[in-house]
């Protein structure tokens, strides 16, 4: 449960940022949100019924800025409570880099949900490649998650690592369909049933794609 609060940490920051608010009070915000949720154990009580995790976060998190619930509380960052060990300031200087766009709060908020999934699904394909003592492969093949290429590019990576173009062709389809693999497995840990998996996929290309 840490884990995925710690996962939608900046796309929840991001979208109290673009409310209005100024960095201090956005940083409280998001860490009295987790700590209330987190401290009262509040979300056990979510039921496969109520579909979307990603969905129901931020519809929790409309609800507590409404009710500003934060402000009431003491001075003190997680209200009395024990905070996740989440940095604010991080998360501030990610949010100064953030390309202007014309987003909504709700639209930039699936995007930075999309890209920390997918970030978080490379970290995983990456650590498989540590684990097998094949970060160097890793490192070289990761550039055609995104890119397409053509034979001209696996003939210089086969260069670099002593490998045909044909086999280099090979490592860089399996890396890609074991990274299909891992988005779907972290997609699937948010939703309520495998038959939302897809859709949920679709929408994370799509907030992938928005501007």
């Amino acid at each position: 449960l840490e884990k995925l609060c710690k996962t939608y940490w900046y796309p929840l920051y991001v979208y109290v940022r673009k409310q209005g608010r100024d960095p201090h009070d956005a940083q409280d915000l998001t860490q009295e949100f987790f700590a209330r949720l987190l401290s009262r154990d509040f979300l056990k009580g979510v039921s496969p019924a109520k579909g979307k995790f990603r969905s129901f976060l931020l519809v929790c998190l409309k609800i507590f800025l409404a009710n500003d619930w934060a402000r009431s509380q003491t001075a003190k960052r997680g209200g009395g409570e024990t905070p996740l060990s989440l940095d604010g300031e991080e998360a501030e200087c990610r949010y100064q880099l953030e390309p202007a766009s014309g987003l909504s709060p709700e639209k930039l908020y699936d995007r930075r949900w999309a890209i920390g999934l997918l970030e978080q699904a490379l970290a995983v394909l990456r650590s498989e490649f540590v684990s097998e003592d094949k970060a160097t492969l890793f490192s070289h093949l990761k550039v055609f998650l995104e890119d397409e290429a053509d034979s001209g590019d696996y003939a210089g990576v086969g260069e670099a690592l002593g490998m045909t173009p044909n086999s280099v062709a090979v490592s860089v389809h399996r890396l890609r369909q074991r990274y299909r693999e891992l988005v779907r497995a972290e997609v699937s840990k948010t939703v309520a049933t495998p038959d939302q998996v897809d859709e949920e996929v679709r929408e994370l290309f799509a907030a992938l794609a928005s501007h």
